[in-house]
């Protein structure tokens, strides 16, 4: 790995973790990994899915974890990744205009939905989340949101905001996280009372929050492509068609994202 790209993965520091996944074969160990890179809110879902991956498929994988605007960044100046699973449809379909992918490898693996979560405050499913948020504009002084430049589920919490009619009430409280999982950590950890979260954090830590009505922001189509530069193009290929199968797609779906909407 060059000197450049050593410097950008340690300055991404949270944005981009490296996981190999093993298991107790050492066919697994020994195996060269496909090497992945995915938007911080669906990394743990993929986590949760390699073992599961390697056992139907055979396929080994390496995660490379981040915000979907800097893994887009890394990918253009040269990162050697096989895949891309993105947070958005924007970024995927840029590598797609820009020359960077293999052809017609563009497709939508899931659809994300946004959560308004609170570690201290009981905003559950059952309150209204227009009056939950005049209720804590009075009470506290901050929210947490990823940074809506690269992250975006960020983009969305100031999506929804506007459609409420509370962003400029909020514009100058906000703390922004590089991406979704560390507004996620920064609310959790109580340095911020509330904020902007994927649903699919609060599924897997067996939480609760207000699930933001769809008709509020965009959907959330979250696209993959097989990045053109890859050595595997055949097990991303592969990979690829797996995510898209039935009993996947509800597995996807269960931790609490709509199946893909192709």
């Amino acid at each position: 790995m060059s000197k450049w790209l050593r410097t950008l993965y340690k300055s991404t520091l949270c944005t981009s973790i490296f996981i190999c996944f093993f298991t107790a074969t050492s066919s697994y160990a020994k195996s060269k990994p496909l090497r992945v890179a995915v938007s911080s809110n669906f990394a743990p879902v993929l986590t949760q899915l390699a073992p599961t991956i390697f056992n139907e498929t055979n396929i080994t994988i390496e995660i490379i974890s981040g915000s979907s605007g800097t893994l887009y960044q890394q990918i253009i100046h040269g990162a050697p990744y096989d895949m891309f699973l993105s947070a958005d449809d924007i970024h995927p379909q840029r590598l797609a205009s820009e020359s960077f992918i293999v052809k017609n490898s563009l497709q939508t693996y899931a659809v994300g939905q946004l959560a308004f979560w609170s570690a201290d405050k009981n905003f559950n499913s059952q309150k209204n989340l227009t009056n939950s948020l005049n209720e804590y504009l009075v009470n506290s002084s901050k929210i947490a949101i990823s940074n809506p430049n690269t992250a975006p589920y960020g983009q969305r919490a100031i999506e929804t905001l506007n459609a409420l009619g509370l962003w400029e009430q909020f514009q100058n409280k906000t703390i922004t996280g590089i991406n979704v999982n560390q507004t996620f950590q920064q609310i959790r950890s109580h340095a911020v009372t509330a904020g902007f979260v994927a649903l699919s954090q609060l599924k897997l830590n067996n939480l609760h929050g207000i699930v933001v009505p769809e008709d509020l922001y965009p959907p959330i189509k979250q696209q993959l492509v097989i990045l053109k530069n890859s050595k595997k193009i055949e097990n991303a290929e592969k990979l690829a068609l797996f995510i898209q199968t039935p009993s996947i797609q509800k597995i996807i779906a269960s931790y609490g994202y709509k199946a893909a909407r192709l």
